[in-house]
């Protein structure tokens, strides 16, 4: 299961009422934060998932807005006691970037691993997740990611039992590999049903619609997509700033066949972007205007309670 919550939804300053844009991710005892703008950790210690489980930091790209509340949430990672490492991506001369903003956050006592990543490129993320970035249109390198959370093929416990396969055996099965034992060998496709549906979902923000989002993003549960502007009439804005309007974000979850929207990164000029939702709603109706601190949990399609109970090796 991913449990996913919005910590801020804004667009360049944060707002009284409204933090930048930011999504934190928690998936098997892990915590992934993509952006991290002015004032993250507030939101963050509002949410109450704590700090020390905080594994990796996706940056979509290197603006301020999406940058600068690295270093204070760095010391406070710190000081919630964590000691193991702490990943970092994001676009091309995301090293330079982390480099420049620990000056004034030089001593930790974790070390931080920095991965500069360019479209196409396919990575592991804490917690079992496989992600995957995108170029996005923007007016420097950008970031769309994607993250896939891969679900074992179903075990058949009671052919292995008939088999006499020794239970000790059996996650090697699960994992796929071959097995001997005295009296017998087997292959694991001979215990192990189909290929079964993950879940996944995507964070795509400060971009122009790119043509190859449909496919990047297809069958997504989850789309976390940018919505700088609500009102169609600011399509002009939306192109000169490289932003997207609500239209252009639902359009592109009702291209991917997405589960849900999630809009966010609000102009600070949109005092009320619910009153925009219908213009994304009329596309896509699974559309949701953001809001800091609103849930979900993205689940298997299947009771994962229906798997045999396997040893840990």
């Amino acid at each position: 299961m991913i449990d996913l919550t919005l910590a801020g939804t804004g667009a360049m300053t944060p707002l009284p009422d409204r933090w930048l844009s930011s999504l934190l991710v928690r998936v098997r005892g892990e915590l992934i934060l993509f952006d991290c703008g002015e004032g993250t950790q507030i939101s963050l210690k509002r949410i109450g998932w704590g700090f020390r489980r905080i594994a990796a930091i996706c940056l979509s790209h290197h603006h301020a807005d999406h940058v600068a509340g690295l270093p204070g949430l760095l010391h406070t990672i710190a000081n919630a006691g964590r000691t193991g490492p702490l990943l970092i991506t994001g676009p091309p001369h995301t090293r330079d970037v982390i480099a420049g903003l620990r000056v004034i956050a030089p001593d930790l006592p974790y070390p931080v691993e920095v991965c500069d990543l360019k479209g196409g490129d396919v990575f592991a993320l804490p917690g079992g997740l496989q992600g995957s970035v995108a170029w996005a249109d923007h007016r420097v390198p950008c970031l769309a990611y994607r993250a896939d959370l891969a679900r074992a093929r179903r075990f058949d416990a009671e052919a292995a039992r008939q088999l006499g396969i020794p239970q000790h055996l059996w996650r090697r099965l699960q994992v796929g590999e071959r097995v001997t034992w005295e009296g017998g060998a087997t292959e694991p496709d001979a215990l192990l049903g189909p290929n079964r549906q993950g879940v996944s979902f995507a964070y795509v923000t400060d971009t122009r619609p790119v043509p190859g989002f449909a496919t990047f993003l297809a069958g997504v549960d989850l789309l976390v997509c940018e919505g700088t502007y609500g009102d169609d009439a600011d399509q002009a804005k939306a192109i000169r700033h490289t932003h997207m309007t609500f239209a252009e974000a639902a359009t592109i979850a009702h291209e991917a066949r997405a589960g849900q929207l999630w809009l966010t990164h609000f102009s600070p000029a949109m005092a009320d972007p619910a009153q925009w939702l219908s213009n994304a709603q009329a596309i896509f109706p699974s559309s949701v205007v953001g809001s800091a601190g609103i849930k979900t949990s993205l689940a298997f399609p299947e009771d994962e309670a229906s798997d045999p109970e396997l040893p840990v090796l």
